[in-house]
């Protein structure tokens, strides 16, 4: 992926991702100081925002037009992290699982003999005990 299309590469200052978001950049400093925000630092201390942080930026702005604080945003990013991150879990496993069953068709393709070619079957008379 070329930097100018990396969503993490963090190239903007805080009064343009202020301004892209629509809010101040008090706010800004106020969703960092919260936790909400963690913008990259540059080597003299200035924030640099990227696409992800925007993307938060606007999920925090869902969030609390909806009417939840501070908290009960940070509490639902963070459950919605552990989701992503569950469902992560859930696919491997899936993926996991699939190959495994795969793997097992295939061993017992192996294993399984025709019944004409396994065994000869008894066509004589069975005597009884006396």
């Amino acid at each position: 992926m070329s930097p100018a299309k990396d969503a993490s590469r963090a190239v903007y200052v805080i009064s343009v991702a202020a301004e892209l978001a629509g809010v101040h950049p008090q706010t800004l400093r106020n969703y960092e100081r919260s936790g909400l925000l963690d913008p990259t630092r540059t080597a003299g201390g200035s924030r640099r925002f990227s696409e992800h942080d925007l993307d938060r930026l606007r999920r925090i702005q869902e969030l609390t037009s909806e009417g939840l604080n501070l908290e009960g945003v940070r509490r639902v990013l963070a459950l919605e992290l552990e989701a992503d991150e569950l469902r992560r879990q859930v696919a491997a496993l899936r993926d996991e699982h699939r190959r495994a069953i795969e793997e097992l068709r295939r061993s017992m393709r192996r294993e399984i003999v025709p019944l004409n070619q396994s065994m000869s079957l008894y066509r004589g008379t069975v005597r009884r005990g006396r």
